[in-house]
């Protein structure tokens, strides 16, 4: 189990250093990456990580996808709590590192909603709906498309990112959001991106059930 629980440390590590990295350095170099930039390095270091710890641990980093696949009865219980522990002391980890480079950064990668909270939530709600059915299919069907499930995973992400980023941050994952959040102080809006990606998820895991039960 050490193994698993090492896997989801260190893959949630590098994509909260790799994804919000890309965000803090944008804004110390006053746009030299950009939002297209941003975008593609959340989709880059999710297919990354997938191909590196998906045989270990199943390639979760995002307590949501833990609990949805819990849900859909693919996923023991006695493993939830672990995960989701290590899941977030990598993200903290990735974001003490990153404050300690940039300790003038005052978000340190946090999202935060440009328009209202309405708005963010149900967007959130919808893109982690998408990118958790997307994960279940991918990663239930066959060998051949196990084979392209981080290019599958990787893609939904940077594309999600690409259209609903500028308006919720596109987070999809709460301890992504929640690391930042702690160690920058931007907690007002925390609650949208630890509620409405599990929501989603959850939800597109029902459907999945559902969608299965009626196949057979």
């Amino acid at each position: 189990m050490i193994r698993k629980y090492t896997a989801e440390f260190l893959g949630t590590f590098g994509i909260v250093f790799c994804g919000t990295g890309a965000i803090v350095i944008d804004q110390q170099t006053h746009g030299a990456i950009g939002h297209l930039g941003i975008a593609m390095t959340f989709g880059l270091i999710v297919l990354a990580m997938i191909y590196t710890f998906g045989e270990i641990s199943g390639a979760h980093f995002n307590p949501a996808v833990t609990i949805a696949f819990f849900t859909a009865r693919l996923f023991p219980g006695r493993q939830l709590l672990p995960y989701i522990v290590m899941q977030a002391s990598g993200a903290l980890c990735a974001t003490v590192i990153l404050k300690s480079l940039f300790p003038d950064n005052p978000t340190l990668g946090s999202t935060l909603p440009a328009g209202s909270d309405f708005q963010s939530f149900v967007l959130e709600f919808i893109l982690s709906f998408f990118l958790m059915t997307v994960i279940l299919n991918v990663s239930q069907g066959s060998k051949e498309t196990g084979v392209i499930a981080g290019i599958a995973i990787g893609s939904t992400i940077g594309l999600e990112a690409i259209f609903a980023g500028p308006i919720c941050g596109a987070s999809m994952n709460p301890v992504r959001s929640m690391a930042p959040a702690l160690l920058s102080g931007n907690m007002q809006s925390l609650w949208i991106y630890l509620i409405a990606p599990t929501a989603g998820a959850f939800t597109a895991s029902a459907v999945w059930l559902f969608l299965r039960s009626q196949k057979d």
